[in-house]
């Protein structure tokens, strides 16, 4: 079957194989517990009910096109809240709204890569990030996140991968799929890789709202002011609204050498219109209350009880050890090859897909080289959880 070339090396293993798998076995009726994807409204998660009211009311002034930047309200209430968290937009101009943070991405790799560019992507990585450097012609190149370190960017490895074609550093905090949380110092330590060598910082900060334990996110542009950094939002999972696809990005630090960049953000912008119109008026209620996510993370909130009960479960694995997650709904266990000498992550994932009806996704999927890891997603009930894991283990046995 023909396949165009530029998609040849294309994976989203999230929704790849394993997910077509899992789908035809639900035709034929069997139950699968689906800890591949994290959305919300799957596992009885719901939107605050005055966030839809909000919405409902709108749908007769947002008929029609608007700005190919978006509404001015959402743009404003954008800046606003990047300027709360230390960040510095030059104007509402510099924020472009988008159908979920996925087209931001995409449009911006766009915008900013000629054939040949290269940018450092992390290892393990959100792969639609990888995804969209070589569709626009460019080059990942991965540098790695410490496990040792929690998670933590090995800066020694990402400043040896910078080269002449280097044009950015993509930062996902807090991280999918490991769901760490970076410290300030790491960030301006990048800041300073990216001022030396005159590269643009792609911080993808869609769940800076998420975060468990007392712990503050901090904005890449406001760890590296004077840089170049696009922050990568939306509304998708802090205000569960995954559905309505609104995000977007917004432009912090000095611009003044890039302005090719931002001509071609206000082409790609305009080339598709704009992005969902009604989405894009509720981002100012949203913004300023997201008091029903809170709550869910808070120590007895729904999903803090899920990650407990996740890293309780995993605590009692054999040959598997983790980090806990400080935000997000990931966690991303390690196997212990010499206790399960797993040559083939893709091969336990399809096994135990097949014999306990559980769908994950593989850690391979992450661009992470090693058959040693998986990420779950923590959005089902704590019990729910409990015996997946047990069930996991059951599995990962049949390895030993």
């Amino acid at each position: 079957m023909y396949i165009n070339p530029k998609l040849q090396d294309i994976r989203y293993e999230i929704r790849g194989a394993l997910q077509q798998t899992a789908d035809e076995m639900q035709k034929r009726g069997e139950a699968v517990l689906h800890l591949n994807i994290g959305n919300p409204a799957s596992f009885g998660f719901r939107a605050p009910a005055d966030l839809l009211h909000t919405y409902i009311d709108c749908l007769t002034e947002t008929q029609g096109y608007s700005d190919s930047r978006g509404l001015l309200s959402a743009r404003l209430a954008i800046t606003e809240y990047c300027k709360n968290k230390g960040m510095a937009p030059y104007s509402p101009d510099a924020v472009y709204t988008g159908n979920g943070v996925s087209e931001m991405i995409l449009m911006s790799m766009q915008a900013l890569l000629e054939d040949g560019d290269e940018v450092l992507v992390p290892a393990p990585d959100y792969p639609l990030w990888t995804a969209a450097v070589r569709l626009a012609g460019g080059r990942a190149v991965h540098y790695l996140c410490d496990e040792d370190a929690g998670w933590n960017p090995d800066l020694q490895d990402m400043e040896r991968k910078i080269t002449r074609r280097t044009r950015g550093i993509v930062i996902i905090n807090p991280n999918n799929p490991t769901g760490a949380l970076y410290p300030a110092g790491v960030l301006a330590e990048i800041g300073t890789l990216a001022r030396r060598h005159g590269l643009i910082l792609l911080s993808d900060e869609i769940y800076d709202r998420l975060v468990l334990d007392g712990n503050t996110h901090t904005a890449t542009a406001a760890a590296a002011p004077d840089v170049p950094v696009i922050c990568y939002n939306g509304l998708s999972k802090s205000h569960l609204l995954t559905g309505f696809r609104c995000g977007w990005i917004c432009l912090c630090g000095d611009w003044s050498r890039h302005e090719g960049f931002i001509r071609g953000m206000d082409l790609l912008a305009s080339l598709r219109l704009c992005s969902n119109v009604p989405s894009q008026a509720i981002i100012p209620a949203a913004l300023a209350n997201d008091a029903a996510m809170q709550a869910l993370l808070a120590p007895g909130g729904r999903i803090f009880r899920q990650r407990q009960a996740v890293c309780n479960a995993l605590g009692k694995l054999s040959g598997v050890s983790f980090c806990t997650p400080q935000a997000g709904f990931y966690i991303f266990p390690k196997i212990d090859l010499r206790a399960y000498p797993i040559g083939d992550d893709i091969q336990f994932a399809t096994r135990l897909l097949t014999q306990e009806k559980i769908l994950i996704t593989p850690g391979t999927g992450f661009n992470w080289t090693a058959p040693d890891h998986f990420r779950i997603v923590f959005l089902p009930e704590a019990a729910q959880l409990t015996d997946a894991v047990a069930r996991i283990g059951k599995v990962l046995e049949s390895f030993a």
